[in-house]
């Protein structure tokens, strides 16, 4: 067992298999050599993780967020890049992190598997055993957007990044993976009679066949504030924020639900059994609830954002799953560490933190704030 809680690996041959015997020890020597003894992806730890956003230009560096992390006991991030700074940082941490390849990437990649080789050489192989980037986000919430050219590639730069993986013996430890928003289903409600836009499902299926085969879960970005912000006037407000209410039943399913979050993992999972794919994860890559917004940004309050994860906290603690899977224990990725000033978009886009840009405490959900290095 090695420090990350990995299970080591023993090979046993026959007498009468000696060269078999030699090459399977000098396989495992060498994994132990590369990835300090992990032979298997362990992409997360426990099920609570925190994006680390960095769009923006007056918040600590990135060892002081690494500092942060391991004081509060976050073991897993997410970055949106392979920032090298962020890399450095992470070494030697133990915490498990996962980089992206931004999306102006995707389609020179999508047709040159040598890029994805390089990109990974540089970007991944480079830090390993020390920084422990357990997977690889290819893209973010591509499919269902505008940019066609971009879906169209999403495909193939995952294929292609998936086999530069294969290629540098990496798939034991390396997940690659790639975020969805809620614009990739037709019909969310109820949540089991959700499946995948048709025009959605030609470009999802192929990444979906990769995904089975590789063992990787599907990201989606749940958000019931942005459910909640659209349609206040149909839900209640409670449902989005795990507060007490009398739920939504689902008669199709004969199931009950009591809060937002669930319902949209289920929904998910609904879409997967549709189009044929039972036994994949649903994982949360991005979740949160903005503290602060637009005038016309229904619930983006301060005391709504500490509401929603407080109880988030709790819900991800008990390490229990959903009413659709309830032995799959739901994991999730909250958004986000800071407070970012320099996004784009409406205001509560700069108003996700559970920090704001100084490190302080944008509400109390029980964290400390970030003392600079």
């Amino acid at each position: 067992m090695d420090g990350d809680g990995g299970a080591a690996v023993f090979f046993f041959c026959g007498p009468r298999g000696a060269p078999v015997m030699r090459a399977c020890r000098c396989l495992f020597i060498l994994l132990l050599f590369l990835y300090g003894g992990l032979v298997t992806v362990q992409a997360f730890t426990g099920t609570y993780g925190i994006n680390y956003g960095r769009v923006a230009d007056n918040i600590p560096p990135p060892e002081a967020v690494v500092a942060y992390l391991k004081e509060a006991k976050i073991k897993n991030a997410r970055i949106y890049d392979a920032d090298h700074s962020v890399l450095e940082a992470f070494k030697g941490s133990g915490l498990e992190l996962v980089v992206g390849i931004p999306n102006e990437y995707l389609k020179n990649m999508s047709t040159n598997e040598d890029q994805a080789v390089n990109w990974i050489k540089e970007n991944v192989q480079a830090y390993l055993p020390d920084t422990h980037i357990r997977g690889i986000a290819v893209g973010n919430e591509v499919l269902g957007g505008s940019d066609q050219e971009l879906v169209e590639a999403l495909s193939g730069a995952i294929r292609n990044v998936y086999n530069a993986l294969s290629k540098l013996q990496l798939t034991d430890v390396i997940e690659v993976l790639t975020p969805h928003s809620q614009a990739v289903f037709d019909n969310s409600y109820p949540p089991s009679s959700c499946t995948f836009k048709e025009n959605v499902l030609q470009y999802m299926k192929p990444i979906l066949d990769l995904f089975s085969k590789a063992g990787s879960p599907f990201f989606i970005n749940t958000y019931p504030f942005l459910s909640y912000k659209y349609d206040p006037n149909n839900i209640d407000i409670n449902y989005a924020l795990f507060q007490p209410n009398r739920g939504v039943y689902d008669a199709k399913a004969d199931l009950h639900y009591d809060n937002m979050f669930d319902a949209q993992i289920d929904a998910a999972y609904a879409a997967l059994e549709a189009a044929g794919y039972e036994e994949m994860e649903v994982r949360v890559s991005e979740t949160g609830w903005a503290s602060k917004g637009d005038e016309d940004e229904t619930g983006a309050t301060a005391q709504n954002a500490r509401t929603y994860n407080y109880n988030l906290l709790k819900r991800l603690a008990k390490k229990k799953g959903t009413p659709r899977r309830p032995k799959m224990v739901v994991k999730a990725y909250v958004f986000a560490l800071f407070n970012e000033d320099l996004k784009p978009g409406s205001g509560s886009e700069r108003h996700y933190g559970l920090l704001k840009s100084d490190g302080s405490i944008a509400y109390d959900i029980g964290f400390s704030g970030l003392t600079p290095s």
